[in-house]
This record gives structure tokens, C-alpha cells and sequence, in this order.
């Protein structure tokens, strides 16, 4: 049986003021006379044709405690939806997935972090400080004597990469989301490439932070 729309219900109602049958109403809009009789009793009753609020399944969590979630996982993007269900205050124990859930409306949603090497601030400095001095340097006049050659890393120990972060979108790179780590886990060799000048041009050596 259709249902009908909020605009068929005005017309019907429009219908039933101006004395029609409800039998009429019903055939024209193809529905039980029943539904164009509970439209009118709902009109009389409320002086209004739109549905009744519905009671639904009640909520697992409050409001209080959404915000008590959602502030705790942005403090710490690295904590686990069942570390959440543990600190949560209230009598009644919640699941793993309802917390996901108020995580994901809040736009939190559990990625695989970026691993980033562990920079101190005389690294960043350093960074910094290179990439200042190199601002200028163009493709014709300096790039073009460099040879560039990817490093390689020999692991010694291997990471599950089973830890998730939560985080928002375009979040990726953001301080706080970023799975600091020793290079590769802790533990390898790494193996550089060294710079080769071509014909003609001075050496040029480079180092990694």
C-alpha cells in the first residue's frame, strides 16, 4: 500500500473539508480507507497532518558522556574504543561498537597512522634551516648536478602495524595522529646513496635528518 507524501496529505485533508467520502479519497490516492481515516483523527486531534514523534529504541550513552568520548579521543588519538568503554562513568556498561559509533558522528574514524621518524627540535632545525638555504636553487643551475639515489633500510625487527589512530579527515600529517616512531620500528641498517656530480659541476654531498 503507497504511503502518502505531505503534500497528498494536505490535498486529501482539503478533500475531507470540502465533504468528500473518504472511500473516494482512498481510491484516488490508492490507499485503505483506513489511512485517510486515521489522517483526519490525527488532524482533529494535533491540527496537523504530519506523522507523531516515535519512541524508538532509547539511547545507550547521554549527551554528557558523547562529549566525555569525543574530548577524550581527541586528546589522545591513539586510544582504543574498549579503553573508552573502561573509563566511561555511568551504571551501565556499553559496547566496543556503540563508542565507534558516537566516534564516527563526531567525525573520528580509526586509520592506520602515518609513521613518522622521531624528530628533535634540533632535527626540525636543521630542516628547516637546509631547506632555506636550497630555496633558491633552480633545475638549470644546480638541481641538474645532482644525482639523487633512494636509501635503503634493512629491518632487523618488523612492526604489526595493527595500532590505530582516530582522527578526522585530512588529519593524516597533524602532530597529534602521527605514530612517532625509531625508523622502521627500532632496530635496522640503513644504507645511503651518495650524491654523484655530473661532468663539470662541484660536489655536492647531502645529509638525512
Amino acid at each position: 500500500m503507497a504511503r502518502l507524501s505531505r503534500e497528498d496529505r494536505q490535498i486529501a485533508l482539503g478533500r475531507l473539508q470540502a465533504g468528500q467520502s473518504q472511500s473516494a479519497i482512498a481510491r484516488h490516492f490508492h490507499v485503505s480507507q483506513g489511512t485517510i481515516s486515521r489522517l483526519w483523527v490525527r488532524f482533529q486531534a494535533t491540527g496537523s497532518v504530519a506523522d507523531l514523534p516515535r519512541a524508538g529504541r532509547p539511547r545507550a550513552t547521554t549527551a554528557a558522556q558523547d562529549r566525555f568520548i569525543r574530548l577524550r579521543h581527541l586528546r589522545n588519538r591513539f586510544l582504543s574504543a574498549s579503553s573508552s568503554v573502561q573509563a566511561l562513568p555511568g551504571p551501565h556498561r556499553l559496547s566496543d561498537q556503540t563508542v565507534q559509533y558516537r566516534l564516527h558522528k563526531a567525525g573520528l574514524r580509526a586509520r592506520r597512522p602515518h609513521r613518522g621518524a622521531v624528530l628533535t627540535r634540533r632535527h626540525r632545525q636543521n630542516r628547516v634551516q637546509w631547506g632555506n638555504q636550497h630555496l633558491r636553487w633552480t633545475v638549470r643551475n644546480h638541481w641538474r648536478h645532482v644525482w639523487f639515489s633512494d636509501e635503503s633500510y634493512f629491518l632487523l625487527q618488523r612492526h604489526d602495524g595493527r595500532r590505530r589512530v582516530y582522527r578526522r579527515v585530512n588529519e593524516r600529517y597533524a602532530p597529534n595522529c602521527v605514530d612517532e616512531a625509531p625508523i622502521h620500528g627500532g632496530g635496522g641498517v640503513m644504507v645511503w646513496g651518495r650524491s654523484i656530480p655530473l661532468e663539470g659541476a662541484p660536489w655536492c654531498t647531502s645529509k638525512g635528518a
